[in-house]
């Protein structure tokens, strides 16, 4: 796959930061564990670049009971005080914090919609919306819907989650298609 020309932001990168891009950057999510998962991720990327959050998501799996939202929102402060000395994982004690207060948010918004899955697509009518950028520069850090997706999460109670990380979170989880138009994996997207 070396040969194959992807996004500009995986050049130079190491091996598991192109799989992360060829094989799942921008597939459509639609389980809510792993929707769970990258909304903790996302947050903790927050001031970080992605390649060190992916560098320690092996460490988070592990730290955070496999994504499980229903275990992570039982965390009692011994095991946030155990987390904090952790250094598979970003020993931030907001963001810590902040993904114990989301798991018990994300368990809310089950309970009220079905599924996380079935509210967060809501924001983008269900599909996946494409966009077809010819250059990087050309991406947005931001979109009205993740502006929506961000004040409503906000509602909720849910911490890290700006628009630029709900960004962030819709392009990962395939609710966005930003992959470049010259990159291999633009035309095997879902489209509209």
């Amino acid at each position: 796959m070396a040969n194959k020309k992807r996004c500009g932001w995986v050049e130079g990168e190491f091996d598991a930061y192109t799989k992360y891009h060829d094989e799942e950057w921008g597939v459509p999510v639609h389980d809510d564990q792993v929707h769970f998962e990258f909304l903790i991720l996302e947050g903790a990327q927050a001031g970080l670049s992605w390649s060190t959050i992916l560098k320690k998501r092996e460490g988070y799996r592990k730290a955070f009971a496999h994504f499980d939202a229903l275990k992570v929102s039982r965390f009692t402060e011994n095991k946030i005080q155990k987390l904090l000395q952790n250094d598979g994982i970003v020993k931030n004690k907001l963001k810590v914090r902040g993904a114990v207060i989301n798991a018990k948010a994300f368990l809310e918004v089950q309970k009220e919609f079905g599924s996380f899955d079935k509210y967060v697509w809501s924001f983008v009518g269900g599909k996946p919306i494409t966009n077809a950028w010819k250059k990087l520069s050309q991406v947005p850090a931001t979109t009205a819907e993740s502006d929506a997706l961000s004040k409503d999460l906000k509602k909720r109670g849910f911490k890290f989650v700006g628009s630029t990380i709900m960004y962030a979170y819709m392009q990962a989880c395939g609710l966005v298609n930003d992959h470049t138009i010259d990159c291999f994996r633009y035309r095997k997207m879902p489209k509209k």
